[in-house]
């Protein structure tokens, strides 16, 4: 994934694109602050898994930003933030579709014997664990959660 990155990072210097450019270079200094907190832990450096969460987490980032950039009508900075989501999301596996989601709810509940709410934590983990960076969880919670009701 480091690797993918970096050469991304060298043809978007080659063909000029500031953009991606400034992007790529935000994911690698997110990545890099990861692997220092790392360090100081004793920890290894980030895995792939890690490295899609983060990228995840910025997709979130920007998708906030770009909303309270809508509510105070600075139209301009919404759209910037809305590039580097594209961007960013070229890098994360593609999104399970809400059907395919609640597919693999079920199948986690079944296998974990979920019987009720308190059972939700667990149910998540796994689909965490399972799905690392392919659905939405802040949904897959709501989905998780009418199913176990």
């Amino acid at each position: 994934m480091r690797e993918m990155l970096a050469q991304a990072l060298k043809t978007a210097l080659k063909s000029g694109d500031k953009r991606r450019t400034s992007t790529l270079r935000l994911i690698q200094a997110a990545i890099n602050d990861r692997d220092i907190a790392h360090r100081g832990v004793g920890k290894d450096p980030v895995t792939d898994d890690e490295i899609l969460q983060i990228l995840t987490k910025m997709v979130k980032q920007r998708q906030e930003s770009a909303k309270a950039f809508e509510e105070g009508n600075r139209l301009e900075l919404a759209a910037q933030e809305r590039e580097e989501i594209v961007i960013i999301n070229d890098y994360l596996p593609k999104q399970m579709e809400e059907g395919a989601v609640r597919d693999a709810a079920q199948k986690v509940i079944a296998e974990v014997g979920a019987e009720g709410l308190r059972d939700m934590g667990r149910c998540m983990n796994a689909l965490k664990e399972r799905y690392p960076g392919q659905m939405d969880f802040g949904k897959a919670s709501g989905i998780v959660k009418d199913l176990l009701q």
